[in-house]
């Protein structure tokens, strides 16, 4: 008896947000440090600080811009850091680790091509995807009903569905 993968040989369309968004790792840079006590920005030392630090290990990372304390940071020290990013780190995002995958994944999103999905059966892969924040399922969700014949979410073999396009009315 011949063992037939089923799944293999279906018309599903995997759409696994992982590989979509890549592999880049996120990394927070936290400029209390830089900061007198921690709290007060004085631009001589803060500019100091920031020609003294070693950007390139940062090179390809999305970079989270982080202050630990309830600093007062103003608008331009922010820019300054990004500036010296530029070129270097995939992104650059105000906040924390989280705030930086979800900006990722907003602007991965807006370049998103549903075509690939139109009239298909789509399961958007959600095992072992840690790196995905779970806002980008919904994020992606509209996108993919708007060409996708049915979305499911999970793995081929073991799917939840979620939505189906309706039946088309004859008048």
């Amino acid at each position: 008896m011949e063992i037939v993968n089923r799944v293999a040989e279906s018309d599903l369309t995997v759409l696994d947000l992982a590989a979509l968004l890549g592999d880049a790792p996120v990394a927070e840079l936290d400029l209390a440090p830089w900061l007198h006590r921690g709290l007060v920005l004085r631009e001589k030392d803060f500019r100091a600080a920031a020609a003294a630090y070693d950007w390139a290990q940062h090179v390809g990372q999305h970079v989270a811009l982080t202050c630990s304390t309830d600093a007062l940071v103003p608008p331009w020290a922010w820019m300054l850091i990004a500036t010296k990013l530029d070129g270097l780190a995939a992104s650059v995002t105000v906040g924390d680790a989280d705030d930086a995958r979800r900006a990722h994944v907003a602007r991965t999103l807006a370049t998103f091509d549903a075509a690939p999905y139109r009239d298909r059966i789509v399961v958007v892969k959600g095992c072992g995807a840690d790196k995905v924040p779970t806002s980008a399922y919904a994020e992606v969700l509209p996108r993919v009903m708007a060409v996708a014949k049915k979305v499911m979410y999970g793995e081929p073999c073991s799917s939840v569905p979620l939505w189906r396009r309706p039946a088309a009315v004859v008048s």
